[in-house]
């Protein structure tokens, strides 16, 4: 059985119904493109005459075109890579292509939304990525958060990223390809064994070398004003003690500290990414309405050495919340909507 639980049933079962639908999708979509233009385009119109333009919905289309593509020659490039590894037993060589694929992914996605969308990019203080072995703690605020750490990480700093992902994300049939290559783990939200849970995360932190990485998302969700509110309910009834400070955090959630605490364990430096501007792709409705359009996306990475962290739990929930209440502040201080409790 693979190592987050799933078995090879379950894989092929869903590989069977993703990947069809990806190369069906593909050539349906090449095939009526020239029509959906002109479709978008006479819709981005009417909405323009409205002064509602922007012409988010063809920026849409292409993009969304731009992803089968990129999709398609992913999934071809590891059937390629599988092969050229003896059938995936040349454990070595098959990661190191996947981590190339990878880097190529997420950059070919992501310059297709620089471009499309006419986004801007301002980094500070990365020189704190490298070297490893890092744990890395990263806001989570849209649907492309996986592929700004491949973007400013890997390919920036040649740091290997062991991601901490939700499993709904395998149903991306070149993610569930590679992903399962690589060393990540998929957490699965329903399950009833946290502790099992908890287990998969801690065993990304072992082994670590100087060009490798753990990613997690410490919140586990992205940021909307209704979650914030839901999380500190929960909070209020099984850790009271923590309201407060969940009710300090304006415009970013309050982190999960389990995972976080599991990856602790490995004694590494911890490296801690704010950022702003993909808000706009929280969800498709915002980039239909031209949410993304003209953006600057803001980083911001700050390194913590391991000899300042605390030991036991406790002190390490305390240190994660101060944490996290510094990339409250740098996004509340960088982001174009005021946070919550901002006048």
């Amino acid at each position: 059985m693979p190592p987050d639980g799933e078995t090879r049933r379950e894989r092929l079962s869903r590989r069977l119904r993703t990947v069809p639908a990806l190369l069906a999708g593909f050539i349906l979509v090449n095939a009526l493109l020239p029509l959906l233009l002109l479709a978008m385009v006479a819709y981005d119109g009417v909405r323009a005459m409205r002064g509602r333009g922007r012409f988010s919905a063809v920026r849409l289309l292409l993009f969304g075109w731009v992803y089968l593509w990129v999709e398609v020659i992913g999934l071809g490039a590891m059937l390629l890579f599988w092969l050229m590894s003896g059938f995936g037993r040349a454990q070595g060589l098959y990661s190191t292509l996947a981590y190339a694929l990878q880097g190529w992914w997420a950059c070919a996605l992501f310059r297709s939304v620089r471009v499309l969308f006419r986004v801007g990019l301002e980094v500070e203080g990365d020189e704190a990525v490298a070297p490893g072995p890092i744990v890395l703690m990263m806001r989570h605020a849209s649907l492309a958060d996986t592929l700004l750490p491949t973007v400013l990480v890997l390919r920036r700093h040649k740091i290997r990223l062991r991601y901490v992902l939700k499993r709904e994300l395998l149903w991306d049939p070149a993610l569930d390809a590679a992903g399962n290559v690589l060393p990540n783990y998929f957490i699965d939200r329903r399950s009833t064994d946290a502790a099992t849970e908890v287990e998969g995360v801690r065993s990304l932190g072992l082994g670590l070398g100087e060009r490798d990485g753990v990613l997690i998302y410490p919140e586990g969700t992205r940021f909307s004003e209704e979650k914030r509110e839901r999380i500190i309910e929960i909070l209020r009834s099984r850790f009271p003690q923590l309201v407060e400070r969940a009710e300090a955090l304006r415009g970013v959630l309050a982190p999960r500290q389990a995972g976080v605490l599991a990856l602790l364990e490995a004694g590494t430096d911890v490296v801690v990414c704010a950022h702003v501007g993909l808000d706009g792709l929280s969800h498709v409705k915002r980039v239909w309405r031209g949410g993304l359009v003209g953006v600057t996306i803001k980083a911001a990475f700050w390194r913590i050495p391991a000899v300042e962290i605390p030991t036991g739990d406790k002190a390490r929930i305390d240190w994660l919340f101060a944490q996290w209440r510094r990339v409250d502040d740098w996004v509340c201080a960088h982001r174009t909507e005021p946070c919550s409790d901002d006048s």
